[in-house]
């Protein structure tokens, strides 16, 4: 038969005081994090975010063509020949088209050798060598330019060797209309917001922040979007779209 001293009773005693502190404290916590829990909800749920967009067309105003003239042979002083005979004809080509000689850059000539090779291994024979010049054609007049890039076989067909990389055109003015692309967009952003807003009974406040995409130049008929942004230079005709992210207070 067991008898319980005054030591076992202190001991029991404290026990439970512990324990009901320790539920005292975890019922307080759980109801403190469903506090902060609502007040989260609460917060999200008293804001919306929406986006806008708008786009206007526009005309490149601006081209860059870069030419390249390339010719072989098996002296490497006579491709360097050939290759300045080639470049003279393009800017003749280049000039009795419309193109002023100011707008024309040509670049300096640069060689290089294509080695023999027997099954895999070279020979230490040269076959041929190659030389090569940049020509580069900056203009305002697009439809010239066009026009000349189109005509090229022209050239191609006399005997001329030319690598035609495409007119690339640029709109000079992106940076004036940009401005007015994002007051529409906020604009367009505001009635969506407006639109939901009424739809579920809630009224639209404050806008509480404001965060602008990157500018997307496509060609008109373009659905195509980067995150960093596009820049199409393939086409004169383009579409300019700006979007915004923002978001109101809801009530």
């Amino acid at each position: 038969m067991s008898t319980n001293t005054p030591l076992d009773r202190k001991v029991r005693v404290r026990s439970f005081t512990m324990i009901g502190a320790a539920l005292i404290l975890a019922v307080g916590m759980g109801y403190g994090l469903s506090l902060v829990g609502s007040g989260f909800a609460s917060r999200a749920g008293n804001a919306i975010t929406v986006t806008g967009q708008a786009k206007t067309s526009a005309v490149a105003d601006n081209v860059v063509w870069t030419l390249n003239v390339s010719e072989s042979s098996s002296k490497v002083s006579a491709a360097v020949t050939k290759v300045e005979s080639s470049v003279t004809a393009l800017q003749g080509y280049l000039t009795t088209g419309g193109v002023p000689a100011n707008g024309i850059e040509v670049g300096g000539v640069n060689t290089y050798s294509t080695p023999e090779y027997s099954n895999g291994n070279p020979t230490g024979r040269i076959l041929s060598y190659t030389a090569n010049q940049n020509v580069t054609v900056r203009s305002k007049d697009v439809q010239l330019i066009k026009t000349l890039s189109n005509g090229i076989g022209r050239l191609l067909q006399t005997g001329v060797n030319v690598n035609n990389y495409g007119p690339q055109y640029y709109v000079s003015n992106l940076s004036a209309l940009r401005p007015q692309l994002l007051a529409d967009a906020m604009k367009d952003a505001k009635l969506r917001a407006v639109s939901i807003t009424k739809s579920v009974g809630s009224k639209l406040g404050a806008v509480l922040s404001v965060t602008s995409g990157p500018v997307q130049v496509t060609t008109p008929d373009s659905v195509d979007t980067s995150a960093g942004g596009m820049y199409d230079t393939s086409s004169i005709p383009k579409t300019v779209t700006v979007t915004v992210s923002v978001a109101f207070k809801v009530s």
